[in-house]
């Protein structure tokens, strides 16, 4: 549905922070991307040396960067002049760890959407095992680039 060509086209992060690699799945309020997990992560290096893990943060980066996507793709999404923000994290839960060579399958479903916040629900899995879930609250604001 989107390969990362279109994904830089859409969200401002970049190498080491851009986290979807792909998108699979769109529908008007579910999306699901792949995040593919190799050892050249730049966190590795201190998450932990002798034990790779990828950070929980990240995980819920990589998801909240999915549901970024949603918002701006889906038909009644946002603006290219706004942005996606961040704006917290309920019900944070992680289930397994996600180690090197792990593809993570990033599933968004967006619960509630009242402007200028977004409520969504998104699920981390690898290899049909649960690795995070969270709830994503996310803020649409005026993008800076266009002030």
């Amino acid at each position: 549905m989107l390969d990362i060509n279109q994904i830089i086209r859409i969200l401002p992060h970049r190498y080491p922070m851009l986290l979807v690699d792909r998108i699979v799945e769109m529908e008007q309020d579910r999306i699901v991307g792949l995040k593919n997990v190799t050892i050249n992560e730049p966190f590795f290096a201190g998450h932990f040396p002798a034990a790779p893990v990828m950070p929980g943060v990240l995980i819920c980066e990589a998801l909240a960067q999915a549901g970024a996507l949603l918002a701006y793709c889906s038909k009644s999404g946002v603006a290219a002049t706004k942005q996606v923000l961040l704006a917290g994290l309920d019900h944070v839960r992680f289930r397994r760890p996600v180690v090197p060579g792990d593809q993570l399958r990033l599933e968004v479903v967006l619960v509630k959407h009242r402007f200028p916040l977004m409520r969504m629900r998104g699920t981390a899995m690898v290899d049909g095992q649960t690795a995070a879930e969270a709830e994503i609250i996310a803020m649409v604001v005026q993008s800076k680039a266009q002030e």
